[in-house]
């Protein structure tokens, strides 16, 4: 099965980008990189040392209900180019390891998807995931502070 990975929308990230609030009702923070391990959820690239970043409270829901977890992300704190949808892997996942999750079309977590999951192995484990029919889409998190990275869907 193929995959494809997928970063955050970009009316999202232009929203944030612009100043709008986030899914907490706050302003995006800026900070400036210092170059290592800021990943940005739009480009899905690493915010380049001295360059600005936004860090927000993000919600990759469309519904709040209870499995829709919010937590922070980084984004370019200027307009960048979506990354993704493509099977290549994004240059974010530099990380030895990660937690993939999987969803049901109604976003709700399917139970035992939750992994720890080296890196080289995600689309193979991706891939297995998404081959099962309960399964709409599978959420990379970071194995250490499971802050959401981006999402795969079927290719």
């Amino acid at each position: 099965m193929s995959i494809t990975f997928h970063a955050i929308p970009t009316e999202t990230a232009r929203a944030y980008q612009a100043g709008q609030p986030d899914a907490y009702g706050l302003p995006p923070e800026r900070a400036v990189s210092d170059g290592n391990g800021v990943p940005c959820r739009h480009c899905l690239k690493l915010v380049p040392m001295g360059r600005d970043y936004l860090i927000l409270a993000h919600r990759p829901f469309p519904d709040l209900q209870p499995y829709a977890e919010t937590g922070p992300i980084f984004l370019c704190a200027d307009p960048c180019e979506q990354g993704g949808n493509t099977a290549q892997m994004p240059e974010i996942l530099e990380s030895p390891a990660y937690i993939l999750r999987g969803y049901s079309a109604d976003n709700r977590i399917l139970y035992g998807t939750g992994a720890v999951t080296l890196t080289k192995e995600i689309p193979q484990a991706s891939a297995a995931l998404l081959a099962r029919p309960d399964m709409a889409y599978v959420h990379v998190r970071s194995a250490s502070n499971t802050c959401f990275q981006l999402r795969i869907d079927r290719g």
